[in-house]
């Protein structure tokens, strides 16, 4: 603690660092992550969560917090909650957080920016701590697609003679079809990016890979032939299909035939249940309290791209957050980019140039699944987890979001390295 005040003391009286240099020097004030946890990833409607309400999902990861990080839960004075599809998702996390045993005193919101809500609650949590509104926060992405229930009516005349405005009601899977015209991304290309997220999803769940970032639930499955209701403990992502190739998923019908023949659903992200939880504090209070320190919170920013194209959002906002930072992208070492549709991430790795081998290597949206509101989360507990395996510093995490926006994360794992 005091060797890294006198450094927090020195640096302000040298030359101001930059880059690399700067975001990994370690301050009292830099925000943290002491715990980083999630849920298996599981099949909508016919998987493990699929008669699980998106409140026990959420009360289930909190007790697993309470249990796991060694911390009183009277302390977390906030805990944000990202999600998307559930219009009771406020009074769900709040019942949630009290039933798992954090005090009335702890408070709890949502947070909805599309498929990057979780993000947008870890950047919420981590601006609070910063400003000192709050001294520990959670925060949480949680998605039940299952038990969504999402209708959208047109907007008001008005705003529908904007044209960029009524493509805000473009369906997701038409942007996927306009991002493969546009741009030229073909059904080939898709649907060999989508076989090897499948391979490298294969891969890392029979090595074992995600046993450090999924925690298991118990629950109650019923029978959808008898309706007899068995207990079950989840305690793997049920997305990966073993042996996809490319020959198999060329042989997929397109899903929205009604805009175009490239994206089908094998090269799209799956439906599906699931949460993510991320604790966080300034590196001195978790001195204080005796936390492990799993990595540090850099920043996140946002940038808008047009919404009958969203899902290109991360080609905006990497380039963004890098600029801020004065880092490339040869700094980064790992990178989790969403895998809405195969079209946007092939059209964001090309664009931005980025290295494959460092992108999504356990794996992405299209082989483990895509809970809206939890993905976001989900990137930084699995990014940090093969941060550790490779023993890396620098992970970036980017998310496309509905409407037409990009986000973007960036943080240093303090642990192997």
């Amino acid at each position: 603690m005091a060797t890294e005040r006198l450094s927090s003391i020195l640096s302000h009286l040298s030359p101001s660092k930059t880059g690399l240099a700067a975001i990994t020097q370690k301050n009292p004030d830099d925000i943290v992550i002491t715990l980083a946890i999630r849920t298996p990833l599981t099949k909508s409607f016919k998987g493990g969560f699929k008669d699980t309400s998106l409140d026990y999902i959420v009360y289930s990861l909190l007790k697993k917090v309470n249990g796991m990080s060694n911390l009183d839960p009277a302390l977390v004075e906030d805990i944000c909650l990202g999600n998307v599809g559930d219009v009771n998702a406020a009074y769900k996390v709040r019942a949630a957080a009290i039933a798992a045993g954090f005090p009335v005193t702890t408070a709890a919101y949502t947070v909805n920016r599309f498929c990057s809500s979780g993000l947008k609650a870890v950047q919420d949590v981590a601006g609070q701590i910063s400003n000192g509104s709050i001294e520990i926060g959670l925060a949480l992405g949680g998605e039940s697609m299952t038990h969504n229930e999402q209708t959208l009516e047109a907007f008001h005349p008005d705003v529908m003679k904007t044209q960029d405005a009524a493509d805000c009601l473009q369906p997701m899977g038409q942007t996927s079809e306009n991002v493969g015209k546009d741009f030229n991304i073909t059904r080939e290309k898709q649907d060999r990016y989508a076989a090897e997220s499948y391979r490298r999803a294969e891969v890392a769940q029979k090595a074992g890979l995600f046993n450090d970032e999924i925690v298991p639930i118990t629950t109650t499955v019923k029978d959808p032939k008898t309706g007899e209701a068995k207990e079950v403990t989840l305690t793997r992502d049920e997305g990966p299909r073993y042996g996809t190739t490319f020959e198999g998923l060329s042989k997929i019908r397109p899903a929205f035939a009604a805009f175009g023949d490239k994206s089908t659903g094998g090269n799209s992200s799956q439906v599906t249940d699931g949460a993510a939880a991320i604790l966080m504090m300034k590196r001195s209070k978790a001195h204080e309290l005796g936390q492990p320190i799993l990595a540090k919170f850099v920043g996140a920013t946002v940038a808008g791209v047009p919404p009958r194209i969203m899902g290109i959002g991360p080609s905006v906002a990497i380039p963004k957050l890098l600029n801020q930072y004065h880092l490339t992208k040869d700094d980064i070492d790992i990178i989790e980019i969403n895998e809405a549709f195969a079209s946007m991430a092939v059209y964001c790795i090309n664009t931005l140039g980025l290295d494959h081998a460092k992108v999504n290597t356990r794996g992405g949206a299209i082989a483990l699944g895509h809970p809206l509101g939890a993905t976001g989360a989900r990137q930084i507990c699995t990014g940090l987890s093969e941060a550790r395996r490779q023993k890396k510093k620098i992970l970036l995490t980017s998310m496309c979001i509905g409407t037409g926006q990009g986000m973007a994360g960036l943080f240093v794992n303090e642990v192997g390295v």
